[in-house]
């Protein structure tokens, strides 16, 4: 059995797993011990085998509707007619089949694309894997927003607190001690010294040293309960499965009222039982919801080729309706390619260019002042990121961690300034991490080394003093913290004068688009205490200004400006400066002209006072997570549909709160992804417009087959009901109404839903939220389709029925069967001809209509076909006026279509 991590030190702890924490384990003995181990997985759910997916088919309404039917057959004699609808029973539930299995494989593929990333330390040096390669001994890395990857006991801690709710259902986030060693019965909500897989950091950094993976990990042990939650249907489809029951019920209503009345008139019961089934038959298009799935399904892979992992499918189909899009400035709209670019001191300013790879002559000017050298020390050691390998053999740093602390590690490194040296000679024994309230990140560093490895500029500065702290932040936050400034070696009061000067200087930055952060130090004689927090962080001496810059994408600018010809408005939500803020701005297009709204601003309005204030702004600056979640209220208040990128811990409530939650893939914390139902593999602003391009053209081809699907259905239904009232027997058998919606159903439809975007797409209006098929143009669209349809096939049958003619039943099942090839390929655009789209651009298209065509032809033509579907062979002329019936609901659907009569929303 397993020791009681919890009980033993975490020295104790690597002694057992066999692991020095500080180098972690070779590659070689992690390779071993994954073979022990295996996948870094808990447990799922046993996949449904072959032969209960396929017998799930079986399952529907409607499926055992026509059961009932093939068993109402056999009870009066018709052994072959039971044994035709059986046969397409079947065939449907294999279709089905297929698709469910190919939708799983689909769905597979996506969670191993979600795998989440390990910061581990191996063979002595920091390194990020697959969190599913991880193996008991494992050292791994942990910083406010981590996703824990495994079970562990902690190795070390500062300020770390995690949110265990997922596991223990404790709400409030537990604070850990990597020094505690609990008695062994301590229960898990309260093993502080442990961290465990699924839960979350929220605050603070830490190690530790991996005690299980997969199935032997807390949560491993109750993943059944986590399983037992079905996937809920997108909202598509119950919006679909509502109408569909609807028109259920409502058909069945007519066939009962149908039944009584040819029962009363003396129609023969057997005759009146298949009008009723045919009736059910026609009613529901059994194929809507499973085509749905599939077509957004096939969209979320288009969006996955371009850059956007769909977690959710619901997100496919919403995305077709935004009308706001709220994008953070850094990563998304600029490069994420942070660069020092400006040391600003007192009395001196650099401009910063490591043009060269030694960089000798900068370091040469650097020596001569040193606020600046402190300056980029104090910025490599108050700052999280880590060096993954000192330096390469091509000279080029790998650095990991956030992009701005990233930037001024290797500002740092450049100039001979390497982080790991530093930290050898003023080790970090305290911190308080970023806070978005604060705004500020504190490190504390001692004893200073004497054996002079120490930095000399830093020996200056602390002179008899053996330990440094070290805040760096925003400027706004940081200045009424300080109370000197260090100048030319030496400190001076910070007066007004002085603080007047920083201010210009910090503006004068921002106002070029740069990031600015403010340095500042304090000397201590003795370590902090545990319980100091706040004092750490005034009576600062300043020491001056770091100015960051983040180029714009190349595509933002014109991605935002196509998010405006569409009516989406692009809105910027960023924690900079709001000169810094409003300088990208107008660089990408956002529009400025209503100003920028800073956080202090947002806090004070109302909500009401806030709806109407984002109605005219497009930037909004210094905003904390909690000013997102109200601005997202705000817009969603207006009636618009929002799209919220973010990529932090406390970004997560706002992420939900969106209709569209966008994470990002490379920056992102696992806790922004795992809230968001879109994750960016590139965190680029374009392709989250790429995205809503493919989500417009997903919901405008959803729209087009589902009409043309409830067109059709609805012609079958009128046909099987109006005949009678014209003195016709039954028009269409149930297995024929059977065969006709497996072939007309099926492949037209899901190549209806392949048609490429139709251009202009996003040059219309978002259509309003919540609006599908249901809006006023589908539905007349829908109605006007159908009776066209069913007027002329009734025309057709009832002709060639009063004329005597053996096959007129024949003949009205190919009219129908005809037609609705011809809406088909009529409603590859709802307002544009068809001639202006080119015939070739949906090649599957007109292969399934051809396919369609030679398979009712096989019915029409094929003796054994002939025997089981009860049809007749029509001639030439025949196939001539049913496809000259064909024609001519082409180009009335083409009429209706475009000739106004539609009302537009």
């Amino acid at each position: 059995m397993s020791p009681a991590w919890h009980s033993l030190t975490s020295e104790d702890a690597a002694t057992q797993l066999g692991v020095d924490p500080r180098q972690g384990l070779s590659d070689t003995e992690a390779q071993v011990r994954f073979g022990v181990s295996g996948p870094n997985e808990t447990p799922r759910a046993r996949a449904t085998s072959a032969s209960l997916i396929f017998i799930r088919q079986f399952a529907g309404v409607l499926v055992q509707l026509l059961i009932a039917a093939a068993l109402f057959s056999v009870a009066i004699g018709e052994i072959l007619e039971a044994g035709v609808i059986l046969a397409i029973v079947a065939l449907n539930a294999v279709l089905g089949f297929l698709q469910e299995s190919k939708a799983e494989k689909a769905l597979e593929a996506l969670r191993r694309m979600a795998i989440g990333q390990a910061m581990v330390r191996r063979n002595g040096r920091v390194c990020e894997i697959p969190a599913d390669r991880l193996v008991p001994g494992d050292v791994v890395l942990l910083q406010s927003g981590s996703s824990v990857p495994a079970d562990g006991r902690l190795l070390e801690t500062a300020d770390l607190s995690v949110q265990e709710s997922a596991l223990t259902g404790e709400s409030i986030p537990i604070r850990k001690d990597a020094a505690a060693v609990l008695d062994p019965a301590t229960p898990l909500a309260e093993r502080a010294n442990k961290v465990h897989l699924g839960t979350q950091v929220v605050y603070g950094r830490g190690s530790f040293i991996v005690t299980e993976t997969g199935s032997g990990t807390a949560l491993g042990t109750t993943a059944r309960l986590l399983e037992s939650v079905n996937a809920e249907p997108t909202p598509l489809q119950k919006q679909l499965d509502g109408f569909a029951r609807s028109l259920a019920y409502g058909v069945a209503g007519i066939a009962i009222v149908i039944l009584l009345l040819g029962m009363a008139m003396g129609e023969n019961f057997r005759t009146m039982i298949l009008t009723a089934v045919s009736l059910a038959v026609a009613a529901v298009p059994e194929s809507l919801t499973a085509l749905v799935a599939i077509i957004l399904a096939l969209g979320a892979q288009k969006m996955l080729r371009q850059g956007a992992l769909i977690r959710r499918l619901q997100a496919v189909e919403a995305l077709g309706s935004i009308k706001v899009i709220c994008a953070d400035k850094t990563g998304t709209m600029t490069e994420n390619r942070m660069t020092v670019s400006v040391l600003d001191v007192a009395e001196h300013r650099l401009e910063f260019k490591l043009s060269e790879p030694d960089a000798a002559g900068l370091a040469a000017e650097i020596a001569g002042h040193p606020a600046i050298d402190l300056l980029l020390i104090g910025g490599a050691l108050c700052n999280d990121g880590l060096i993954e390998n000192p330096k390469d053999p091509h000279g080029a740093y790998r650095i990991l961690g956030e992009p701005t602390e990233a930037a001024l590690v290797l500002a740092a490194a450049r100039t001979g300034r390497i982080k790991t040296g530093l930290e050898t000679a003023l080790p970090r024994i305290k911190e308080i991490p970023f806070d978005a309230g604060r705004k500020l990140m504190t490190t504390v560093h001692g004893p200073v080394a004497t054996d002079g490895a120490c930095p000399g500029v830093v020996g200056q500065y602390l002179a008899s003093s053996r330990f440094l702290s070290l805040t760096k932040g925003a400027v706004e936050a940081l200045l009424p913290n300080a109370g000197t400034i260090w100048v030319d070696g030496s400190e001076q009061a910070l007066d007004a004068t002085w603080r007047e000067r920083i201010v210009q200087a910090h503006n004068a930055l921002a106002e070029k688009g740069m990031r600015v952060l403010a340095l500042g130090a304090r000397r201590l004689e003795a370590p902090p205490s545990a319980e100091a927090g706040a004092a750490l962080e005034s009576s600062l001496s300043f020491i001056g200004l770091i100015g960051i810059y983040d180029p714009p994408r190349a595509a933002v600018t014109q991605a935002i400006a196509e998010c405006r010809r569409a009516g989406i408005k692009p809105v910027m939500i960023t924690g900079d400066h709001p000169l810094t803020a409003r300088h990208i701005a107008e660089e990408v297009g956002i529009d400025t002209e209503g100003g920028v709204t800073g956080g202090r601003e947002i806090a004070a309005m109302t909500p009401a006072e806030l709806r109407e204030a984002v109605k005219r702004t497009s930037v909004f600056a210094r905003v904390s997570p909690e000013d997102k979640l109200r601005l997202i209220e705000a817009y969603q208040g207006n009636g618009c549909s929002v799209a919220m990128t973010g990529d932090g811990v406390n970004d997560a409530p706002a992420l939900k709160k969106a209709d569209i939650g966008i994470a990002m893939g490379r920056i992102g914390t696992d806790v922004a992804k795992e809230a968001a139902q879109i994750v960016l593999l590139d965190d680029n602003f374009a392709t989250i417009t790429a995205a809503v391009r493919q989500g417009r053209a997903i919901y405008d081809n959803l729209i087009k087959f589902i009409v043309y699907l409830l067109s059709c259905n609805l012609s079958e239904i009128a046909v099987v009901t109006f005949a009678p009232f014209l003195g016709m027997p039954l028009p269409l058998l149930p297995l024929q109404i059977l065969w006709m919606n497996l072939v007309t159903d099926g492949l037209p439809a899901i190549a209806l839903g392949l048609e490429p975007a139709e251009e202009g797409l996003m040059d219309r209006p978002s259509p309003a939220a919540g609006e599908l098929i249901f809006g006023k143009q589908g539905l007349q669209l829908m109605l006007l389709v159908g009776s066209l349809i069913t007027e002329l096939s009734l025309a057709v049958g009832c002709a060639y029925w009063l004329g005597g003619n053996a096959a007129w039943q024949t003949m009205l099942l190919t009219v129908l069967v005809f037609s609705q090839m011809a809406v088909a390929l009529a409603l590859r655009s709802r307002t544009r001809p068809v001639r202006q789209l080119g015939w070739r651009s949906n090649p599957a298209l007109l292969g399934a209509v051809a396919a369609t065509v030679l398979l009712q032809l096989a019915i029409v033509y094929l003796p054994p076909l002939q025997t089981a579907f009860h049809t007749t062979a029509l001639s030439l002329g025949d196939l001539a006026v049913a496809g000259a019936v064909a024609v001519a609901v082409f180009l009335g659907t083409e009429r209706i279509k475009l000739s106004g009569f539609l009302r537009r929303g």
